[in-house]
């Protein structure tokens, strides 16, 4: 009964190595995700200030989804550096004042994330991982409502950010080759912002973004 029970064991480890092997990241192993990347920014309002006073207004940014593109690289099967790219993210900018609502302007960033990876031995499809990094948030195309700029609002320019990024994710491998992803990570970012009222009256306000990044890819190992 004992030798039975060996020998069983023995056939299922035999069995089954071949597929863990299949399915383990190795050193040098190189991976492209592409899918759907949502940003949602925090729920933070900011001051608004017009030549250093505060005007009582506040202003904050909607969240947007795009094409996300990730690529990863193995230097052995657990850790892994990661670059997050995507198409221009377009958010909306509102101004709350006196508990209204209105749409201030518009921008788009782009917010490439170099990331470190920590990938869990787990001896099975299912592959979760840890991940820390830096993002440099780009800021373009910045530009107030038409109803904003007949009330003489200009120059609306938010300032680049640097900030640190966490995630957590996870692979499931669907076979040597494919996968599908899923990840929510937080990235600091933060912004100065300023502008022109009236061609003469500075305004500012200091930006927490710090979205929630969410993604859901399909993934390719090379």
């Amino acid at each position: 009964m004992k030798t039975s029970v060996i020998n069983g064991l023995i056939l299922s480890t035999l069995t089954l190595s071949p597929l863990a092997l299949a399915l383990a990241k190795q050193a040098g192993d190189f991976v492209v995700r592409g899918g759907a990347t949502m940003v949602d920014p925090a729920s933070n309002k900011a001051n608004v200030f017009l030549d250093g006073a505060d005007s009582g207004l506040d202003v904050s940014a909607d969240g947007d989804t795009q094409l996300g593109v990730n690529f990863v690289y193995f230097y052995d099967k657990n850790w892994a550096i990661e670059l997050l790219a995507s198409t221009p993210f377009s958010h909306d900018i509102k101004l709350h004042a006196d508990g209204a609502t209105t749409t201030l302007g518009k921008i788009s960033h782009l917010p490439p994330t170099l990331s470190a990876l920590y990938y869990f031995d787990t001896h099975s499809a299912f592959k979760p991982y840890v991940g820390a990094g830096i993002n440099y948030t780009i800021f373009f195309d910045e530009k107030f409502s038409s109803t904003y700029k007949e009330a003489g609002f200009s120059d609306l320019d938010l300032d680049g950010s640097f900030g640190l990024s966490v995630q957590l994710g996870a692979d499931y491998q669907l076979d040597k080759n494919w996968s599908l992803n899923a990840s929510a990570r937080y990235i600091d970012i933060n912004t100065d912002t300023s502008f022109k009222v009236g061609g003469s009256v500075n305004g500012s306000a200091e930006v927490e973004i710090d979205p929630m990044v969410y993604s859901l890819m399909l993934a390719y190992k090379f």
